[in-house]
């Protein structure tokens, strides 16, 4: 760790916003562990979503020399611009990182490294805005509220699975990395934080045949996570269509595996059942509501 990081800075005049669910990292053992988790090279395509105070930022710069950063917090703009000031590949991108072109900062044959202290608040949202862009992704380290991590990470069986870890695991590894708590913060959030690593696969192990088809029929089916598959998928497929498939349908909708709800889906597609899945919100856009989510 450098002398400079020893004391870093934690407010230096601006004062958190909660509208922007700003927590600013500050402890340097936690931000050299999570350097050392992401091992930036200077050949990455390196880019930090909310870089806040910068607490992240300077040791990926001291290790790669370049990065690109999106911050919607127009306040923090002049002073990150001040603080690396002597990077001169270090590019600041005022804006809401939903609606940032990604593309422009790739060079040809490269994809993304995303990092993230990521707002609890939106957090949900633009990991999905991330998965829709998935192949020009190489991985994510995201800051999240450990719930969330324990969703993305859950399997079958298992109180936290449900749509988020689902559709999280379709296009991704997912692999929780260590927790982080409150007094690692400014302000302290009331809630344990967890660091996760997200490494789109190079191939889709269990590859839909419509990805919106999937998503409906896991949106569907998490609806009402306390009711068994003949009701909660009634809608889309009947019981007798599942059990032809080989689908226990008085199972609940936490007991199926990825690979099955994906063999729900393309039967679906195969029979003609939903000829316009429409756009799932939830995850095309990234309105997905974590705390709505899985509630019967």
């Amino acid at each position: 760790m450098s002398e400079k990081r020893k004391h870093i800075p934690t407010a230096q005049g601006h004062k958190a916003r909660k509208r922007f669910g700003q927590n600013f990292l500050h402890d340097h053992h936690v931000i050299d562990k999570i350097v050392r988790a992401i091992n930036p090279k200077h050949s990455d395509a390196l880019v930090e979503i909310g870089p806040g105070m910068g607490a992240i930022t300077e040791p990926l710069l001291e290790a790669c020399g370049k990065l690109d950063v999106v911050e919607l917090d127009r306040d923090l703009i002049p002073i990150l611009r001040t603080k690396f000031f002597n990077y001169p590949e270090f590019r600041i991108h005022e804006g809401d990182a939903l609606k940032f072109d990604f593309n422009t900062i790739l060079q040809p044959g490269q994809r993304l490294r995303i990092v993230g202290n990521l707002p609890y608040n939106i957090s949900t949202p633009l990991i999905f805005h991330f998965l829709a862009h998935h192949k020009i992704v190489q991985d994510m380290h995201f800051m999240l509220q450990k719930e969330v991590v324990e969703r993305l990470a859950s399997g079958p069986g298992t109180s936290d699975y449900g749509r988020l870890g689902i559709m999280a695991q379709y296009y991704c590894k997912v692999e929780p990395l260590f927790i982080v708590g409150p007094g690692s913060f400014n302000p302290p959030p009331k809630v344990d934080s967890a660091i996760v690593r997200l490494r789109p696969y190079e191939e889709l192990p269990y590859p839909a045949k419509d990805v919106k088809v999937l998503q409906r029929v896991v949106r569907e089916a998490f609806s009402m996570r306390r009711k068994t598959l003949r009701n909660t998928l009634k809608n889309l497929i009947s019981a007798e269509q599942l059990e032809a498939i080989g689908i226990d349908t008085t199972l609940r909708p936490e007991r199926l595996t990825l690979q099955e709800y994906v063999r729900i889906a393309d039967a679906v597609c195969d029979l003609g059942l939903l000829t316009d899945p429409g756009i799932d919100e939830s995850f095309d856009e990234g309105a997905d509501d974590l705390n709505a989510d899985d509630q019967a």
